[in-house]
């Protein structure tokens, strides 16, 4: 068995299920930061996912595909804003109201659509799949297992790289992107020197909510379209609300975080490789059952979700300190 051929796998692996996580917690921060709370992670994926899929394939076109995804996205991210910042709706409902909304149209249009047979193939798509796939860089991609591991991805991948640098240096280093941090911890007080909190909120809400629209595009196409009665999004839009937390509610290191999940959930599809290509120092991974490699990546939530609580009490949280709370305007 080619040993480093399976460790070049394994770490390109790593990456492969990083990315969509990447998405949904960079999308999450961003509507976050400006104060409101969305736990519809998981259902605004599903329906970016559908959607992208079926729009990207029948054009034929990567770029129709994540166009579409991240405009339904931030669709349902103007359904959120208009709840919960015009009509002052709880947020954790609203949230897991949309959640239950994204799922149910998610199987409501890929099921109609199977069982009418016009549900798309991603193979009869050359121009998705060839946008699917990795690109080879030009003797980087040739270094031995970095090269291949880490630095030879799809379009997709760089992309949400790009798109976390860009968040943080947008939330860190702009006038906008300081008014909207401005905004999450006092809207109040950002109101009263002229900031437009309203139209700050519904702005940041639907471009969040838009850049989760890809990562569940991305799911889609990582699993070849193919549709049966589980969702593409498999619970990594929960899994993305709390790398929030273990991100501290920082974009560039959500890049970190989601590393850290992605290489659990690579034990899942490749623990039996690496115990057949290393049988004396990792042949214990053969004797571990598949539902706890399944469970894995809930089990590091939970322990994530207890650790950072404990940090985030030492006073190191960035936290904004309006999250969750409704502004209403007559009321300041």
């Amino acid at each position: 068995m080619d040993k480093m051929g399976v460790i070049t796998s394994f770490i390109h692996n790593i990456i492969v299920f990083n990315i969509p996580l990447l998405y949904g917690t960079v999308g999450e921060i961003v509507v976050e930061k400006s104060g409101s709370l969305n736990l519809g992670v998981e259902g605004i994926m599903a329906v970016g996912a559908i959607f992208g899929y079926i729009c990207g394939c029948y054009a034929n076109s990567l770029a129709v595909g994540i166009g579409m995804a991240f405009l339904m996205g931030a669709i349902c991210g103007l359904l959120f804003a208009a709840l919960t910042v015009s009509l002052q709706a709880n947020q954790n409902i609203t949230g897991l109201t949309l959640t239950t909304f994204g799922l149910g149209v998610y199987f409501f249009v890929g099921n109609g659509l199977k069982a009418a047979g016009k549900l798309p193939v991603m193979s009869n798509s050359e121009n998705i799949v060839k946008g699917f796939t990795d690109i080879e860089i030009p003797f980087i991609s040739d270094i031995p297992v970095v090269g291949r591991g880490l630095l030879t991805h799809n379009l997709l991948v760089y992309l949400g790289i790009i798109i976390a640098v860009g968040a943080w240096w947008y939330l860190n280093r702009t006038t906008f992107g300081l008014r909207l941090r401005a905004i999450g911890e006092n809207p109040g007080a950002a109101d009263s020197v002229g900031i437009n909190v309203k139209r700050m909120k519904y702005l940041h809400i639907c471009l969040g909510c838009g850049i989760m629209g890809i990562g569940g595009y991305y799911m889609a196409l990582n699993m070849s379209g193919s549709f049966n009665s589980s969702c593409w999004i498999n619970g990594y839009g929960w899994i993305a609300v709390a790398l929030v937390i273990f991100a501290n509610w920082n974009p560039a290191l959500a890049i970190v975080g989601t590393l850290v999940f992605g290489f659990f959930n690579t034990l899942r599809v490749s623990g039996s490789s690496l115990a057949m290509a290393f049988p004396e120092a990792l042949g214990w991974l053969a004797n571990i059952p598949t539902q706890l490699y399944q469970a894995l990546p809930f089990i590091i939530t939970a322990i994530v979700l207890i650790v950072t609580s404990i940090r985030n009490k030492r006073g190191s949280s960035g936290l904004p300190a309006s999250l969750g709370l409704n502004y209403f305007r007559e009321e300041r």
